[in-house]
């Protein structure tokens, strides 16, 4: 949860406002405009080597130009969103940024109030500050996050109409309040900081998501996630979630949330659909559709088979589930991985293999506690001893 939270606070200066601006409307041509949408396009469908040529072209024909550079460096970001504990690309990624840093400061010593050069710089800044946080740099991640926000107000000021802008400033009202009031121990870092407003941030970020040029996805799945996570308004998420996964139905973030957010809603026979889908994707495999996300979908699918009675099913999938945990979590031990022993000792009873189901109750308690799961296993130990 640190992550998150100083993720947000000292990159939330706009990390991801840099999906571009409508001021690239006044300085390019309709070429150049129909590439970097073309490229966004390509990075959120998950299809790097098409965006890897398209902004190849971008840098060959607009080479003074920092967009080409920062969104190339946009794909090494997804590579890392998709699978978060892997570090394999984090150095990559620091030095495509900071190439962009050096090429924006170039034009900057030129022209100080070049427009595009603090935007892309302040967007390296800030995704420079989101990666530090994940890695929990915190120091490194705070600096990165104050030397990007007076750059991204700069930018707001030379054009205070811009939509695309309101992405960056709904991000900062929403959690800068939302935030404090959920986790009331952050509160003291936050008097640094200007304060937050979460009805103006979503107005923002709804404005953005129905009126920005470039901004339209990101901000859409930030209103998803925020209703997910911190309204717990799981039918607005649903509606958002549904919309993502129609414009982009091989995104692996994107459909994941579908199916979590109708898991929320109690809606396991949608959810298993969703996770069934994805599970056939991570068997082609499709980018991006890693053993992790199986995993979860296992768990789903089998939860929904446990609800249907379809318990032999349900056994293997989970079973499945285990040892795709063991496989992927590495000295760690998952909820999943946890879960899915303690149904698995849930299914055995109903079948009435006793023995099994006291084993695998047993294998709980040797497990770490997840969420009251020593309480649970404790409690259905003491039903089968009573038998």
């Amino acid at each position: 949860m640190k992550n998150t939270i100083l993720k947000i606070i000292c990159a939330i200066a706009l990390t991801c406002l840099i999906f571009v601006s409508d001021l690239f409307a006044n300085t390019t041509d309709a070429k150049f405009d129909s590439l970097i949408t073309s490229g966004i396009n390509q990075i959120y469908n998950i299809k790097f080597p098409e965006a890897q040529k398209t902004f190849a072209v971008m840098r060959e024909e607009y080479p003074h130009h920092p967009a080409g550079k920062f969104f190339d460096a946009m794909i090494i970001w997804w590579k890392i969103v998709l699978d978060k504990d892997n570090e394999e690309y984090d150095d990559l990624f620091i030095d495509k940024l900071d190439s962009v840093i050096d090429m924006c400061d170039s034009i900057l010593n030129e022209d100080p109030n070049n427009i595009d050069a603090m935007f892309f710089k302040g967007g390296s800044l800030g995704f420079e500050g989101r990666l530090y946080a994940l890695r929990k740099k915190w120091f490194d991640a705070a600096l990165s996050g104050k030397d990007a926000l007076p750059l991204v107000y700069r930018v707001y000021e030379v054009d205070p109409n811009n939509k695309d802008v309101q992405l960056g400033f709904g991000i900062y009202n929403y959690y800068a309040e939302a935030i404090p009031e959920k986790y009331p121990f952050i509160k003291p870092v936050m008097i640094f900081f200007p304060g937050g407003d979460k009805e103006l941030g979503i107005k923002q970020l709804k404005d953005a998501a129905e009126h920005s040029k470039y901004a339209k996805v990101e901000s859409r799945f930030f209103l998803m996630t925020l209703y997910y996570q911190f309204e717990e308004e799981y039918k607005i998420a649903l509606n958002y979630a549904k919309g993502l996964v129609k414009d982009f139905p091989d995104n692996p973030i994107f459909e994941k949330y579908l199916g979590r957010t109708y898991v929320k809603l109690g809606n396991y026979y949608d959810a298993s659909l969703v996770f069934s889908d994805i599970r056939n994707k991570c068997n082609m495999p499709l980018p991006g559709y890693s053993d992790k996300i199986k995993r979860e979908a296992d768990y789903y699918i089998g939860v929904e088979l446990e609800i249907k009675k379809d318990l032999d099913s349900a056994v293997t999938v989970f079973q499945e589930c285990i040892n795709l945990s063991r496989k992927v979590d590495g000295d760690k031990e998952s909820g999943f991985f946890i879960n899915a022993v303690f149904y698995l000792g849930k299914i055995y009873n109903e079948m009435g293999k006793k023995e099994l189901a006291v084993k695998k109750y047993k294998e709980v308690l040797e497990l770490d506690d997840y969420k009251g799961s020593h309480e649970r296993a404790g409690k259905e130990l003491q039903k089968l001893s009573q038998k």
